[in-house]
């Protein structure tokens, strides 16, 4: 691996590296940490996300439930929003980096696609059911191709996902009305065997394996969405959302996120029915998304040096990759019953302040491995090895 100069503190205004790239890593870091917010949830209840599933229809009984939800509410799908966003972002880099160097695109994308997808296979057999590597490595594959091609025709294909997805949504919504329920109640039957709680590592392995089609659902669900996401991100990037120009741009965003769709989401996720989440999670919350992403770049071109937290973040967001896998299994370990098995031995109305308690744990273990790795090398790493292998392929090819 390569090691870096001594201090990994992410400077200011440079030729060599723009003060808007503080801002692209702070990104990253807050929407690595912000899907933790959503699924350390899944990983502290003792069913994990087949239980987690069955608790979205239980209405509130008391506070600690209320404190629940509204927690869940403010982390669901805004930060796999972010994310997405930020994928399509990095593609638009990539092809502008490729131009440059004067290299045709999509080039040896695919590759780079491919090694994403088995970073996500493996991801989502040994740590996480609900892994989303696999579904932007597809993701991604596709964008590169139609950043290929001309603005106007991708113009037409953002409209044409975006509204594939509104129908999709459409017909869920539909289906509500119709009566039909998609994430069952507090009535469902207990996990039998339950491989969270009381099964090994192996288990886990296989009850995945087993069950995948039914975990990869979503992500064929979504596709849509995240390719439409992935060319938005693009073309924002393009039109200047990180540049002082941009800032009519940023404006609209965050008048439209956190002014408009921020209390929609809070209202209709709280007060909604757990079959609603899907509705919130994939219409309301991108709007918010969007808006995160151009209040963080307004703030970071006013003030181009990142500070403490700022260089934390940012030093999450350059180890995005690694870091994601990390806070999953770290979680795991704390969790699960192959590991130290504390989700099955806190009592239900205990699950809050335990849920917390493990989110602070995770973020401050990967933060100091990403503080840490970052002092010696310039890539986490997963990212090492997803660089190299890129690298030993397209040499060979």
């Amino acid at each position: 691996m390569t090691r870096t100069a001594a201090d990994p503190r992410l400077p200011g205004p440079s030729p060599s590296r723009p003060s808007r790239l503080v801002a692209l890593d702070v990104l990253r870091g807050i929407a690595i940490l912000g899907t933790l917010g959503t699924n350390i949830w899944i990983l502290t209840d003792p069913e994990g996300i087949v239980g987690y599933l069955s608790r979205l229809g239980t209405a509130p009984a008391d506070a600690w439930m209320w404190t629940e939800k509204v927690l869940q509410q403010l982390a669901q799908g805004k930060f796999l929003g972010l994310l997405t966003v930020m994928f399509g972002v990095g593609l638009a880099i990539q092809q502008a980096s490729a131009r440059r160097a004067g290299r045709t695109w999509p080039g040896g994308y695919p590759w780079r696609a491919a090694l994403l997808f088995l970073d996500g296979l493996l991801n989502f057999l040994l740590v996480a059911e609900f892994d989303v590597l696999m579904g932007y490595a597809v993701t991604g594959l596709i964008v590169a191709f139609l950043l290929a091609l001309g603005p106007r025709a991708q113009g037409g294909w953002l409209i044409a996902m975006l509204s594939v997805h509104l129908v999709l949504i459409a017909l869920y919504a539909a289906a509500l009305l119709a009566g039909g329920s998609a994430t069952g109640d507090s009535g469902s039957e207990p996990l039998s065997p339950n491989p969270y709680a009381e099964g090994s590592f192996l288990d886990l392995v296989v009850f995945r394996a087993e069950n995948a089609l039914l975990f990869r659902l979503e992500a064929v669900f979504i596709l849509p969405l995240s390719i439409g996401l992935f060319l938005l991100g693009a073309r924002l990037f393009d039109a200047g959302v990180f540049r002082p120009d941009g800032v009519r741009l940023r404006r609209w965003l965050v008048l439209g996120g956190f002014g408009v769709a921020a209390p929609l989401d809070l209202l209709v996720g709280v007060l909604g029915g757990g079959d609603l989440v899907l509705i919130t999670r994939y219409l309301v919350a991108p709007f918010v998304s969007l808006a995160i992403l151009a209040l963080v770049a307004e703030f970071y071109l006013r003030r181009p040096r990142a500070g403490f937290v700022g260089r934390r973040m940012a030093e999450i967001g350059r180890t995005a990759l690694s870091c994601y896998i990390l806070q999953n299994l770290v979680a795991s370990i704390l969790c699960y019953g192959w590991g130290f098995g504390l989700a099955a031995r806190f009592a239900p109305e205990a699950r809050v302040p335990f849920t917390v308690a493990m989110y602070v744990v995770v973020v401050a273990v990967i933060g100091l491995f990403a503080h840490i790795w970052l002092r010696r090398f310039e890539r986490g790493p997963v990212e090492w090895l997803w660089h190299t292998s890129y690298q030993r392929i397209t040499r060979a090819h």
